[in-house]
């Protein structure tokens, strides 16, 4: 699955050999500075051509190889997973160029779905010390638990990306990430017929959407194995037998050995395949000062 491509650095993460890091070398960098400048974020938000035209300047720059590589990567089952980021975080590179980074390397691999919360393609939203919203994305202090995206929208949510714009006075926080294939319990659940089931899925005020969808939590592939859509805060059981399934998969994905954790640096973005990777964070340690900002993008591939 490594390649090589002139003028980025790939490996294997640290932690596993599901995922891929790609590191974007300066050289590289500052041919982007131009072809971003030519459009503000306004442009990028009004105008959805400019995006492509942005993610065009950096797959040329790779000639054209990384988008293959990128799409290989994410639609592998035996990966499915890659953080890109600047090598080094030069002077010329602040909050808006990763915001035109994320959004190039989203449109090479699919289309983003419009997201409610923030009513366009992608949401920024902070992590602070206090926090009075009403779902786990933004509590400091509580684990986000493992999940997947866009189990309570009727899109269909291929793959999702995440970028950190921001860190300061943050210990703790690691992202957490789960395959299936690696979940010890994968099996036993999936053949559950009660993850076969039609679950209820609705959402708090603040993601902006007035309808519920109903799904189960488990489906197959086209080879038959196991995929999962899945948050632990949404779904609304309907009786007994799927309110301790519920607690049984919670159970299981939290306790799970095989969670892969790791710290992410400013300017990085996490892509993971959606159907076969859960995410989550761990809980920082309290600070009055703490801050950080994300940003997300999620959608569903080309073809």
């Amino acid at each position: 699955m490594i390649e090589k491509i002139e003028g980025f650095d790939i490996n294997f993460n640290e932690n596993t050999s599901r995922i891929i890091n790609i590191d974007i070398k300066e050289e590289i960098l500052n041919k982007l500075i131009f072809p971003f400048n030519k459009f503000d974020i306004t442009a990028l938000e009004y105008k959805p051509f400019t995006r492509f035209t942005i993610a065009k300047s950096l797959d040329d720059l790779s000639d054209n190889k990384l988008s293959k590589f990128l799409n290989k990567i994410i639609r592998d089952r035996n990966t499915g997973c890659f953080i890109i980021k600047p090598k080094n975080l030069i002077s010329k590179i602040n909050d808006t160029f990763l915001v035109k980074l994320s959004t190039a390397v989203s449109h090479l691999i699919g289309k983003p779905n419009h997201d409610a919360m923030a009513g366009k393609y992608y949401a920024r939203f902070h992590v602070k010390h206090e926090d009075k919203s009403d779902s786990y994305l933004r509590k400091a202090y509580i684990n986000m638990d493992l999940h997947t995206d866009g189990t309570y929208v009727k899109e269909k949510t291929d793959w999702v990306l995440m970028s950190k714009l921001e860190e300061k006075n943050v210990k703790g926080g690691e992202t957490a990430m789960l395959h299936l294939d690696d979940w010890e319990h994968c099996n036993e659940l999936f053949n559950d017929p009660v993850s076969k089931e039609d679950f209820i899925w609705g959402s708090p005020k603040s993601k902006n959407i007035d309808y519920k969808v109903e799904h189960s939590i488990f489906s197959k592939d086209d080879k038959g194995r196991a995929q999962i859509s899945y948050i632990d805060q949404f779904p609304e059981p309907k009786n007994m037998k799927q309110g301790i399934f519920l607690q049984k998969l919670s159970d299981s994905l939290e306790e799970s050995k095989n969670k892969i954790l790791t710290k992410l640096p400013v300017g990085s973005s996490i892509v993971a395949n959606n159907y076969f990777w859960l995410h989550g964070r761990r809980p920082f340690e309290e600070n009055r000062l703490l801050s950080r900002e994300l940003l997300r993008i999620r959608g569903c591939f080309f073809i």
